[in-house]
C-alpha cells in the first residue's frame, strides 16, 4: 500500500445468498448486514463504513437480485441494481458452485466502465478444486477485472486480499463521514434488522420472508433502552408459529435479539415484542413506504 489516504464508495453486488453481507462483515470488523443462509436476506441498500488511517471505504451493502415475484422483490432489485451508478468501485460476489448466468451478465452490465473486483466465495464448499481456473476464465471473458480473487468469507480466507485489491481502486480523497461512524442506519434500524435476523434464523422456508419488522417504540435513555416491536407476517398460521406454545418461539427470538442489541449499543435493553398479521403486505405499497421500503 502507498502513503496516500483513500475514500470511496464499493457497492457490493451479487446474486442472493451468495455471501455479500458476510464478506462486508468481515471487511468492516462489524455486524452491520445482517447474516442468514437464506436468500434476500438484505432488503434495503446499506452504507458499511470502515475508516483507518490509510482509506475510508464506504461499502454499500445491497439485496441479492432475483426474480422479484412482489413488489417488496421489484424495490429489492432496483436498490441492488442502483446502487452500482454512484460508486467508484465494485466488488462482485459469486459463487464457486455456480456458473456465471444472466443475473451476473445484468450486474456486470452496471458497471459502465467503473473498476471493480470480482470475489469468488466458498471456495471451502468446492470438491472438485480443477473448475476454479474454467470458472475464473468464464468471468474474464466477461468483463476486465482489476483482480479475482477466490474467498471463503466464512472462515475468513482471501478477505484481506480482497481489502487490499480495492484500496487500489480507490480515489484519492478526504473522509466522508467522521471516523467513529460504522453505517448510515440508524440504531432504530440496526435493531429491527437484528430482531428479522433472528426470525430468520429460528423459522424456515416461507415464514421469514414474509416477515418484517417495525420498531413502534424506541425510547434511549442513559442506562436503559426500552423497544417495543412489532413483527409483520402474512398469515394468521404464522402469527401462530411466531409466536409458539406458551410464546416460547418469541421468547427465543427476543432474547437472541436483545443480546445482539445490547452488545451493539453497551446498554442494558428491555424489547418487548408482538406478532400481527398483515395479508399480502409485500405488495402493499403504504405497508412497504411505512416499513422503510421506499426509493428516497
Amino acid at each position: 500500500m502507498d502513503n496516500k489516504f483513500r475514500s470511496g464508495f464499493i457497492a457490493v453486488v451479487g446474486r442472493a445468498n451468495v455471501g455479500k453481507s458476510t464478506i462486508i462483515n468481515r471487511l468492516t470488523g462489524e455486524k452491520i448486514s445482517i447474516i442468514s443462509n437464506k436468500p434476500q436476506t438484505t432488503r434495503n441498500r446499506i452504507l458499511a463504513i470502515r475508516t483507518d488511517e490509510t482509506s475510508q471505504m464506504i461499502f454499500v451493502d445491497t439485496p441479492g437480485v432475483h426474480n422479484a415475484r412482489n413488489k417488496l422483490g421489484e424495490f429489492m432489485n432496483s436498490e441492488a441494481r442502483g446502487a452500482v451508478g454512484d460508486a467508484d468501485a465494485a466488488l462482485l460476489m459469486v459463487s464457486a458452485l455456480d456458473q456465471p448466468g444472466k443475473f451476473e451478465e445484468s450486474l456486470i452490465e452496471q458497471f459502465r466502465g467503473i473498476p471493480a473486483v470480482l470475489g469468488i466465495n466458498k471456495i471451502d464448499l468446492l470438491k472438485e478444486k480443477e473448475k476454479l481456473l474454467p470458472l475464473i476464465g468464464a468471468y474474464s471473458a466477461l468483463y476486465p477485472f482489476t483482480a479475482i480473487i477466490p474467498i471463503s468469507a466464512l472462515k475468513k480466507d482471501g478477505t484481506q486480499a480482497i481489502f487490499d485489491e480495492l484500496y487500489k481502486l480507490l480515489p484519492e480523497g478526504p473522509m466522508f463521514y467522521p471516523e467513529d461512524q460504522i453505517t448510515d442506519q440508524p440504531e432504530k434500524q440496526i435493531a429491527a434488522e437484528i430482531i428479522r435476523e433472528k426470525v430468520l434464523h429460528l423459522f424456515d422456508k416461507e415464514v421469514p420472508h414474509g416477515t418484517a419488522v417495525f420498531i413502534d417504540v424506541y425510547k434511549d435513555e442513559p442506562k436503559l433502552l426500552t423497544i417495543k416491536a412489532t413483527i409483520y407476517c402474512e398469515k394468521p398460521s404464522h402469527k401462530s408459529m411466531l409466536i409458539g406454545a406458551g410464546g416460547s418461539a418469541l421468547k427465543r427470538v427476543g432474547t437472541r435479539a436483545r443480546i445482539d442489541i445490547e452488545k451493539i449499543t453497551g446498554k442494558k435493553v428491555y424489547l418487548e415484542l408482538f406478532v400481527k398479521p398483515k395479508s399480502d403486505w409485500r405488495n402493499k405499497k403504504s405497508i412497504l413506504d411505512e416499513l422503510g421500503y421506499k426509493k428516497v
